[in-house]
C-alpha cells in the first residue's frame, strides 16, 4: 500500500541473530501506527534454506505469521482494516500518445506502443500524482496502457515497485509468487483487465481517420466515433464498450474504493469515457461530446458511496483535460467552482 505523507502501518521482521543453525531463533514483529513503534518477540523455527517451509511456535495454523501469503492477498479480503476509512482516491489516466495516435489511425484493440511524446506524457502524469496515495493499479491488456502506468509509477515518491499480477493459470500464480513479506510490502499490485481495453473499432482499425472521412463521409465517421449506439463495421459501439468497462469497474474497482483502498486506473479514451459517464451521471448525449487528453490524470474522491470530481492534480482543470462542447459549458463551470472551494 502506498501512502501520502506516511504509512498507516508498516511491518518488518528484524532478525536478532544469524541463521547459523536450524534451532529456534528470535525475530521481532515491529509495527508502526501513526508514529508509534511497538516491538513484539516472535519465536520461529526453521531453516536458512528458503526452499524449506517455515514453522511457527505458539500461533494457530491460521495465523498470517505461520503461512506464506498469496501475492497481495489483501486485494480480495472483505475484512480490510481500512474499510472504515472516510474517503479514498480514484485516479484515472488515459494512456500517453501512441504511435498510431501520432499517425491519426483508428487503433482500437490493436496493441500499439507509445511514442516518445507519449513516454514524456506518462512521466509527467506520474509527477502530478507522485504525492497521492496509491494502493492498487488497474490497467488494460494493451501495451500503451501498461507503459503509461509503469512510467507514471516510477515518479511516485514512495518508490515502491509495480508488480503485474498473473492469475491466468494456477501455474502463472505459482511462478509469479512473492515469498518475502518485506518485498511484498514494498510493491504495488497492478491488475490487468481486458475489459478496460479500448473500444474495438472493427474494420476501421489501421485506417487513417481523415482518409476514411473523405471516403465514407465526415458525418458517417463522426457517427461511428462519437455516437452512443452506432457500431463501426464489425466493431463495438460506445454502449457495448460501456457495458464491459463499467461492469468491471463496479464489480472489481469500486469494492476496493469502498474498502478504503486508493486506486489508479490507466485505460483508454472510450473505456474511460464509459466510466466517466457512470461516475458523473452523464447522459448519452453528454458523453458523446466528452474528450479526454492523453496522459493527464483526473482525480476523484470516493466518500459515502459518492464520487466527487477534483479535476487534475497539481493544477486547475485546464482545457482538454475533461473537455466539453459549448452546450456543456455550464456543467463544466459548476465542476470548476466545486474544485475551487
Amino acid at each position: 500500500m502506498v501512502a501520502s505523507g506516511g504509512y498507516h502501518q508498516a511491518i518488518h521482521f528484524i532478525s536478532c541473530n544469524t541463521c547459523a543453525s536450524n534451532e529456534g531463533f528470535r525475530n521481532f514483529l515491529v509495527t508502526s501506527s501513526y508514529g508509534g513503534l511497538k516491538m513484539k518477540p516472535v519465536l520461529r523455527k526453521g531453516s536458512c534454506n528458503l526452499g524449506h517451509s517455515v514453522k511457527c511456535i505458539g500461533h494457530s495454523p491460521n495465523s498470517s505469521l505461520c503461512a506464506i501469503k498469496p501475492i497481495f492477498s489483501s486485494l480480495s479480503s472483505t475484512k480490510d482494516s481500512r474499510r472504515s476509512a472516510p474517503e479514498s482516491y480514484l485516479i484515472l489516466i488515459r494512456h500517453g500518445e501512441s504511435m498510431w495516435n501520432e499517425k491519426n489511425l483508428f487503433t482500437g484493440c490493436v496493441d500499439v506502443p507509445l511514442t516518445n511524446k507519449g513516454v514524456e506524457e506518462a512521466i509527467e502524469a506520474g509527477k502530478r500524482i507522485r504525492h497521492l496515495p496509491i494502493d492498487v493499479v488497474y490497467i488494460s491488456a494493451l501495451i500503451r496502457s501498461q507503459m503509461t502506468a509503469m512510467l507514471a509509477l516510477t515518479e511516485h515518491h514512495c518508490k515502491k515497485v509495480p508488480i503485474i499480477i498473473h492469475n491466468e493459470t494456477e501455474q502463472a500464480k505459482l511462478w509469479s509468487q512473492i515469498y518475502s513479506e518485506g518485498t511484498e510490502m514494498q510493491s504495488v499490485p497492478v491488475i490487468k483487465a481486458w475489459q478496460l481495453n479500448e473500444r474495438m473499432y472493427g474494420e476501421l482499425q489501421g485506417y487513417n481517420k481523415q482518409e476514411t472521412a473523405e471516403r465514407c463521409g465526415k458525418e458517417q465517421v463522426y457517427k461511428w466515433r462519437r455516437s452512443y449506439d452506432a457500431q463501426p463495421p464489425n466493431g463495438e459501439s460506445l454502449e457495448m464498450c460501456l457495458r464491459r468497462a463499467v461492469t468491471y469497474f463496479k464489480e472489481q474497482v469500486e469494492p476496493q474504493l469502498s474498502g478504503g483502498k486508493n486506486v489508479m486506473v490507466v485505460a483508454h479514451a472510450n473505456s474511460l469515457r464509459s466510466i466517466l459517464m457512470y461516475l458523473d451521471k452523464l447522459t448519452a448525449e453528454e458523453v458523446i461530446h466528452l474528450e479526454l487528453s492523453t496522459g493527464v490524470p483526473m482525480l476523484y474522491i470516493y466518500k459515502g458511496n459518492q464520487f466527487i470530481r477534483r479535476g487534475s492534480p497539481l493544477g486547475s482543470m485546464e482545457a482538454g483535460v475533461y473537455a466539453y462542447t459549448e452546450s456543456l459549458a455550464l456543467y463544466k463551470q459548476n465542476l470548476l467552482d466545486e474544485v475551487s472551494l
